[in-house]
């Protein structure tokens, strides 16, 4: 991350560019907090303060109007691609969405660091959506377990944040 790309400048910065969105009946802040809360309860390594900015910024290419260059002026190149990597590309249906993501996601390693830092965020972040799913709206619970198959032979990696993947197989699979 560039000098001023801080964990703190990461919320600071999503939490601007998601303003007044909601997260069903919460703000929007709720489910960025569930996902770094997830990716925080993994073993610490030196990508860290990395992955929890990764983890704040992860919608903000996708559902506002931030630019992946701001992001990259902001964040860096590392950071900035990780959370490319993340971002839904364009299609006429969620079906369709989520097949090019997961096409995308299925080329992701361990290497380069955006690419790691994409796919662990992704777990967390789906995660996050199952969890508050099974709490309060069985219907996205239903279309999480619908997509988790897909999910999982798209994104999962042996050794890569396994415990989030125990997690999500247990309520989605």
């Amino acid at each position: 991350m560039t000098s001023g790309g801080s964990e703190a400048a990461a919320r600071d910065f999503a939490l601007a560019a998601h303003g007044d969105q909601r997260y069903g009946e919460r703000p929007y802040a709720a489910h960025l907090e569930a996902v770094v809360a997830i990716v925080a309860s993994l073993p610490a390594d030196d990508d860290a303060a990395a992955l929890a900015a990764v983890a704040w910024l992860h919608d903000v290419l996708e559902d506002t109007q931030t630019t992946a260059e701001a992001l990259r002026e902001r964040f860096g190149e590392v950071i900035a691609a990780a959370v490319a990597h993340l971002s839904d590309p364009p299609g006429a249906s969620r079906r369709e969405r989520k097949a090019l993501l997961h096409r995308r996601l299925a080329g992701l390693e361990h290497e380069p660091a955006s690419e790691r830092l994409a796919l662990i965020v992704k777990a967390a972040d789906r995660l996050a959506n199952a969890r508050a799913s099974a709490a309060d709206n069985p219907r996205l619970l239903a279309m999480y377990r619908g997509e988790h198959g897909e999910l999982r032979a798209a994104a999962f990696r042996p050794g890569l944040c396994d415990p989030i993947w125990a997690e999500l197989d247990a309520l989605l699979g």
